[in-house]
């Protein structure tokens, strides 16, 4: 059977391509299959439409509608400048370096679009208002009777015929330097201090901050009040009105929306003319009609007449009165009139206004006051406004200009002069936004044309950047005559590549506004209707803007003005990669390889004599190893150190990623360098080098690769591999997704693709190479493995790549692999372990807090940083550090800003505080790459002395984000080498320091900012937070029955009774129990519980809190709620059934809230804080009683009866039954319930080491330490603090003795 394909042939017209065979080619798939590779051998680039016939055609169609629709309004703007009275060479050199440069120049050649779109009947059923005019524009030149030349000069030449004016002449005149011109206006300006601004909008407030840090004074005005509040925080002067703001200023910028607000602004109700100091400027940089600019000048000088007057009412629609600051509207004059020529208008139109209105204009003038204006429209978005990288076109008297230079050069990167006075400059403005608003309602219409062709938009858009359709026709002179010539601007096709991408994305948030279009395109319609200057494509897209803003669309970025065309055509051009649900994806793949390799793996590791070197641009790399050394330092001697080790891999930390591309390179370059040298000088040492990236597929690619393979050699294949499982990064079908929760979302459609220093496009991993290498790797020639080959096929399918990538290096072959974090741990053979936890570490029992660095500025990062203070608000504490202080303010700002950070890090880890030092969260950027690079090294190096000058010892170090880690790491705490212990969680890797390092052996957490759902770094934070209790008391007495020993349990009443359990056991490094008596906490109440838990919490061994003898409902009810650990439930004065019944009870409650239950069986004799049992009440534990007992209420602990006693033992010493004891052990032991002895004051130490191998784990402890207290009570003391302080140190030796003799010192 034949196949067809059809393969569209031209040559690429800018960027790589340029002068390049492209091939467009469609067909079937299987027809594509086949002829595939013949077609990648003839071109350099090769676009596939599959399934489709004629694309070829179609897009030629699309590419010359665009070409069309460009020289039009080439002609429409040269037309409209020349008749402005700019100079047309002027007029090409600016706008070159300006918004509406969307082209690069084209050489001579005919077009035929009339012909071929006309012949296509899909016009019938598409909207494409421009395609008639460009058909009528061409035919008329063609058909000429005075002009033979080819039809983009015979348009011009006919144009010129009809307007009666000649472009050529225009080019003989004489030309000035416009930034000859700023540059001398600058030199000799005079200084301003005070600088008034009027309108605080996105571009109006960048300016102003920008003014603040140049060091000028600016008083700040805007309607809206939160704006006044945040330009204030920022170190700005507000006022209440325009007035207030232009009082004892030299300057006063205006920069609002339109004519009519910059109306109200001068001379409405409190108007900044009336304020202004004479002889100051106004600089007015709206963007305007240059009629508006002529007017606003001659009233400031007072040579507005009534005549002028009415004219500006008639255009404007409103009357401005200065005496009453009212605007009245009066659009119906403005709307009737605004076709009547000027010189009819006082005859047809005073008379009225006189009649009906009863008005005397009463015109004042400014003339006393010697006001200046500079017309100087500005060009370059918000975020230049903030950084003070603008274009200016600027006009006006010198004397004005002169006084004004200086505020201009400031805001300016580009300043233009633009001479022929105030208007000047906002003609030039005007032919831009001509050009800007054509470009994008044309782009808008080609593709919406392609969408309705049934052509793929976004390779569709791909083939017209690298083809004409792109470019707009500008035209170069040489005097008298108008040629064509091929040139490259650097700034080409501005519009169709930058706001095509918005209509492809879907995604139209708003840098310039479908509004501001119908007000900049209505200003060129009202000029070309005043200067009778026909602007055909110009005006129908301002009718198209018109439709968008009319439909809903006016506050929505400018692109989306192609939602116009897809509601009239039916189409939709934007062309999303999906977001895929990705428990199907998965589940649609086909099933693992049966065979696990990792045993293979590890076997060829073990034979094979190569050392696997990771260069890592982050530490974040080291996510999926474990007990794998990292370097920090990559001198000789340190990696002949390593070779010598013999490693199977080991990892050497660059950081490249902060680097620049420059210093990048130069790096990569030294570590091979080192590397090769040092392998050479151990004995049989050789390696392999894997390029360790990001898995969002941020980095330096190609440049680290390319600079690695300058030095060790030309490589068989490059592999990338960003698949990273931990972190949920799939390959799938060459597309590059990252998870999402349950779903995928393409690479490039994710926050990390926008990445200010390492952004792109394609999420596709073929033409992400194809992008990253700017065309120098087309994605024809990228061969990829499938996951469908490396699942059914596994290794010996894919042999030379990926799993067996061993085998390959054996035969000879040699990769240069960037790969994520999953490749390394697969190639060497690392099998995943469990999270590394603060038991692992030893730390477990660390009475200190943990500090959290966070520099990282991805979205996710900022969520997680939400979460973790949602979540761990009462127990952290935040230090936030302003990146503008730190990046863009003066030395004294940052030094201070890092001082008191530092200060107040110390402050808090001392208190045992979890702090969290984190960058504000407004991401700053710079306006190139290397800019945000800049800003990115102030805030990491602002991040590293902070760390390096905090004093106390933390927990742990949580640094979140790659450039803050390794900068923490290496600068900060002066590591050089650290080994991987495993992960904090799936993903976090977890260093341990160096012995070199500020804080050996401290847990370092390196935390990636791509990695994790919202809560991760909060569960990470909670897992290695010191716990508020080092333990329970069940762990106590856990830990005393593994270790054989006893806890002692001390009744306390007061502080001092604290302080000295909790001196003695810090002491005698041992666990302890503070016991509270019903007794003690009748007369102490809460307090004292309070007490004992807030002194357990800071203590630096495990101390608990235990409620004694609860004998009734009530009071153990209370007790559950108070924050104890444990409880004792005292039935032991009911009936056996009723202290079971009463016992059952309350150890359900208390099991709810975590806390061991003691219970007693059997009855003590003695007397315990005023509570006394008789010798005839006091009964022994039944064995048989207690199994009934412990099977019935579930208890933790049983208090035995043994015949011991509570308080002071008889003469002839206690009588214990040890042989109960036994019994009741091995019931104990059987059940799994803690043995306890109450009464231990008094007893023998043979006895209590008896008790303790007979199964005693807790000891109640009161008399002794009582009598200790009431003795030194009795001694004659001067002070009152000798008193507390004597009684301390007195019950302290006997608690001290005491756990000593049951053997927990040492234990804790």
């Amino acid at each position: 059977m034949a196949l067809f394909v059809d393969a569209h042939v031209s040559k690429g017209t800018s960027g790589p391509l340029q002068g390049k065979i492209m091939i467009i080619s469609s067909g079937s798939s299987e027809a594509i299959a086949k002829a595939r590779p013949f077609l990648s051998a003839m071109s350099e680039k090769l676009y596939i439409f599959e399934d489709e016939v004629g694309a070829g055609r179609k897009v030629k169609m699309v590419n010359e509608l665009l070409e069309g629709i460009h020289l039009v309004a080439s002609m429409e703007a040269i037309l409209l400048g020349t008749q402005s009275g700019i100079h047309p060479w002027i007029l090409y050199d600016i706008i070159s370096n300006a918004a509406g440069s969307s082209w690069h120049f084209l050489a001579t050649r005919p077009l035929h679009v009339s012909k071929l779109l006309f012949n296509n009947s899909i016009l019938a059923t598409v909207s494409v208002p421009f395609i008639p005019l460009v058909d009528c524009a061409l035919p008329l030149s063609g058909c000429s009777r005075t002009c033979k030349d080819n039809s983009e000069t015979a348009l011009f030449k006919v144009s010129e015929t009809v307007l009666g004016m000649s472009i050529a002449d225009a080019c003989s005149a004489e030309k000035y330097v416009p930034e000859k011109l700023a540059k001398d206006i600058v030199a000799s300006s005079n200084s301003v201090k005070r600088v008034g601004f009027i309108g605080l909008g996105a571009m109006g407030f960048g300016m102003a901050t920008h003014l603040l840090k140049s060091n000028y004074i600016v008083l700040g005005y805007d309607v809206y009040k939160p704006t006044l509040s945040r330009f204030e925080s920022a170190g700005g002067l507000v006022g209440d009105s325009p007035a207030e703001v232009s009082k004892d200023v030299d300057v006063l910028i205006v920069m609002v929306a339109n004519e009519a607000q910059a109306e109200s602004a001068l001379y409405g109700n409190h108007g900044a003319v009336s304020a202004l100091p004479a002889g100051s400027s106004i600089i007015l940089s709206s963007t305007v009609s240059p009629e508006f600019v002529s007017q606003l000048e001659g009233r400031l000088q007072g040579f507005c007449t009534v005549l002028n007057f009415i004219a500006h009412i008639l255009h404007v629609g409103f009357f401005p009165f200065r005496n009453s600051g009212v605007l009245f509207p009066y659009a119906p004059l403005h709307n009737q009139c605004s076709h009547v020529p000027r010189e009819a208008l006082e005859d047809l139109w005073m008379p009225l206004l006189e009649k009906r209105l009863k008005l005397s204009f009463d015109i004042l003038t400014d003339e006393d006051k010697n006001l200046k204006l500079v017309d100087a429209p500005v060009s370059g978005g918000v975020a230049r406004a903030a950084l003070g990288t603008l274009t200016i076109m600027a006009s006006g008297t010198d004397e004005a200009l002169k006084s004004a230079g200086l505020v201009l050069s400031a805001l300016s990167e580009k300043l233009y002069i633009i001479e022929g006075g105030c208007g000047a400059g906002s003609s030039m403005k005007m032919v831009n936004q001509l050009l800007a608003g054509v470009h994008i309602a044309s782009a808008a219409e080609a593709m919406a044309f392609g969408a309705r062709l049934g052509l793929n938009t976004r390779m569709l858009f791909e083939v017209i950047m690298n083809s004409e359709g792109a470019s707009c026709f500008l035209l170069k002179w040489s005097t008298g005559y108008l040629n064509l010539v091929l040139k490259e601007v650097p700034q080409c096709f501005v519009m169709f590549g930058n706001r095509v991408p918005h209509m492809l994305d879907g995604d139209y948030t708003p840098y310039s506004a479908v509004n501001i279009f119908v007000k900049d395109l209505g200003i060129v319609s009202h000029e070309c209707s005043s200067r009778k200057i026909p602007l055909h494509i110009s005006t129908v897209a301002h009718q198209q803007f018109i439709s968008g803003s009319a439909a809903g669309w006016g506050r929505l970025d400018d692109a989306a003005v192609v939602k116009v065309y897809e509601t009239l055509a039916g189409v939709t051009v934007e062309d999303k990669l999906p977001v895929l649900k990705k428990e199907d994806v998965l589940g649609s793949l086909p099933l693992e390889w049966s065979a696990d390799p990792i045993e293979e793996i590890q076997q060829l590791g073990q034979n094979a004599s190569k050392t696997l070197v990771v260069l890592d641009d982050d530490p974040t790399g080291t996510q999926t190893v474990h007990d794998i050394e990292v370097l920090t330092e990559w001198n000789v001697e340190s990696l002949v150190e390593q070779f010598s080790k013999r490693p199977e891999c080991f990892f050497i930390l660059t950081n490249s990623r902060a680097l620049s591309s420059e210093k990048a390179i130069e790096l990569t370059k030294d570590i091979c360098r080192n590397l090769d040298i040092a392998a050479k000088s151990v004995q049989n040492a050789s390696y392999t080098v894997v390029l360790r990236g990001d898995s969002t597929l941020r980095g330096h690619f190609p440049e680290a690769t390319d600079a690695a393979v300058s030095v060790l050699g030309e490589m068989d294949a490059w592999i990338i591999c960003p698949f990273f499982l931990q972190g949920g990064r799939y390959t799938i079908g060459d597309v590059h997704y990252v998870a999402d929760s349950d779903r995928l979302v393409p690479a490039g459609e994710t926050e990390f693709a926008k990445d200010a220093s390492f952004g792109y496009k394609s999420s596709n991993l073929r033409e992400w190479v194809e992008e990253k290498t700017k065309g120098r790797v087309s994605s024809a020639s990228v061969a990829s493995v499938s996951i469908q080959l490396l699942r059914k096929g596994g290794p010996d399918a894919v042999c030379e790549h990926l799993s067996n990538l061993q085998k390959a290096e054996m035969k000879g072959k040699r990769f240069l692999c960037r790969t994520a974090a999953s490749f390394v741990s697969a190639r060497i053979g690392i099998k995943p372990k469990a999270p590394v936890t603060p038991k692992d570490m030893g730390i477990n029992k660390e009475k200190n807090a943990g500090l959290i660095v966070v520099g990282s500025y991805v979205p996710k990062t900022t969520k997680q940083i939400t979460e973790l203070k949602t979540q761990c608000g009462d127990k952290l504490r935040s230090i936030e550090i302003s990146v503008e202080k730190l990046a863009l303010r003066s030395l004294e700002e940052r030094e201070e800003e890092i001082k008191h950070a530092a200060q107040m890090a110390d402050i808090f880890l001392r208190a045992c505080k979890d702090t969290l030092i984190m960058t504000s969260r407004e991401l700053i950027t710079g306006s190139s790459p290397s800019q945000s690079l800049d800003i990115n090294f102030k805030v990491s190096s602002a991040l590293v002395e902070i760390v390096r000058r905090i004093k106390t010892r933390p927990r742990y170090i949580l640094a979140k984000g790659g450039i803050t880690s390794s900068d923490l790491a290496t600068k900060a705490l002066g590591a050089r080498r650290a080994k991987v212990v495993g992960q904090a969680l799936a993903g976090v890797p977890l260093w341990q320091l160096g012995p070199e390092s500020k804080h050996p052996a401290v847990p370092y957490i390196v935390f990636p900012g791509n990695v994790g759902d919202s809560t991760a770094v909060a569960q990470v934070v909670k897992n290695w937070a010191c716990p508020i209790r080092l333990s329970s008391t069940k762990e106590l007495l856990q830990n005393a029955q593994t270790g054989g020993y006893a806890v002692g349990a001390f009744n306390v009443y007061n502080l001092e009774g604290v302080k000295a359990v909790i001196a003695a056991a810090e002491e005698e490094n041992s666990p302890a129990i503070l016991q509270i008596h019903p007794g003690a906490f009748k007369p102490a109440g809460p307090p004292l519980v309070a007490c004992c838990v807030a002194a357990a919490v800071q203590a630096k061994v495990p101390i608990t809190v235990h409620f004694d003898h609860g004998s009734s409902t009530s009071e153990l009810e209370e007790a559950v709620e108070l924050g104890y650990d444990s409880l004792m439930v005292d039935g032991s004065h009911l009936p056996f059934k009723e202290n079971i019944s009463m016992t059952k009870y309350m150890t359900c409650l208390a099991h709810a809230r975590n806390m061991l239950v003691e219970a007693e069986l059997g009855r003590l004799s003695g007397t315990e804080d005023d509570l006394t049992v008789k010798d005839y009440e006091a009964k022994l534990t039944s064995v048989s009683q207690a199994r009934e007992f412990l099977d019935e209420t579930g208890i933790d602990a049983l208090a035995v009866c043994i015949g011991n006693v509570h308080g002071t033992y008889p003469a002839s010493g206690p009588n214990l039954r040890l042989d109960l004891l036994k019994d009741l052990h091995a019931l104990s032991a059987e059940k799994g319930v803690f043995l306890v002895l109450h009464g231990a004051s008094g007893l023998p130490k043979e006895l209590i080491k008896e008790c303790i191998e007979l199964g005693v784990r807790k000891f109640n402890v009161n008399t002794e330490v009582r009598k200790a207290y009431m003795d030194s009570v009795k001694c004659n003391h001067k002070d009152l603090i000798h008193v507390v302080t004597s009684a301390k140190e007195a019950m302290k030796a006997v608690i001290a003795e005491k756990m000593r003799l049951f053997g927990s010192s040492g234990k804790a």
